[in-house]
């Protein structure tokens, strides 16, 4: 079989078709922020070779990450810009090929040892996944949205919050730079 140019370009737009279009990653990244928030905030997402870029510049301090077109399962992301430094070491171990409890792992040494920044404050981090992002209903199916409160240094004694799995908040890495709480809030 030969390739002519032709099968090139039913090709490229074969794979350009993958990427969603710039308004839809807008439109589902944000489903995993407050309502309040959504207008206003910065969104990441994907161009049709499947480069990450800025698909809108926002006027808030919240950044939105699209759900990446490589990625099987429906995630969002909306943190504060102060995550980003957190955020792109994820993204970039992704990248280099480490996937669950080890890029978390690798990641959170890094954060231990000061080659990722955390911010001083408390800061947020919404999460949205799903099934799938229905664009014509502005809905996920099967959400389940997680918030994740980044609060350096935590204990379960300055916080009232203890550091085991539960109903409820819970406390994860106490006492270190990455101490974050975990809430899973109520579906309405």
């Amino acid at each position: 079989m030969r390739l002519t140019p032709a099968c090139f370009v039913l090709l490229a737009s074969a794979l350009a078709a993958e990427v969603p279009p710039a308004a839809r990653q807008i439109a589902s990244s944000v489903q995993a922020a407050p309502e309040e928030l959504r207008s206003g905030a910065t969104v990441l997402g994907y161009d049709s070779s499947g480069a990450l870029g800025v698909l809108r510049k926002g006027s808030n301090d919240l950044h939105c990450l699209a759900d990446n077109p490589d990625d099987d399962a429906f995630s969002v992301a909306c943190y504060h810009k102060d995550l980003e430094p957190f955020m792109a070491r994820g993204r970039e171990l992704t990248r280099q090929g480490y996937k669950g409890k080890e890029r978390h792992e690798i990641r959170w040494k890094d954060v231990d040892e000061g080659r990722v920044a955390m911010p001083r404050e408390a800061r947020i981090l919404y999460v949205l996944t799903g099934k799938a992002y229905d664009a014509a209903r502005d809905d996920v199916s099967e959400p389940y949205l997680r918030w994740v409160i980044y609060t350096p240094y935590a204990t379960p004694e300055s916080t009232g919050i203890p550091a085991s799995p539960r109903e409820g908040p819970w406390l994860m890495y106490p006492g270190k730079a990455g101490a974050h709480v975990m809430i899973s809030p109520p579906k309405n």
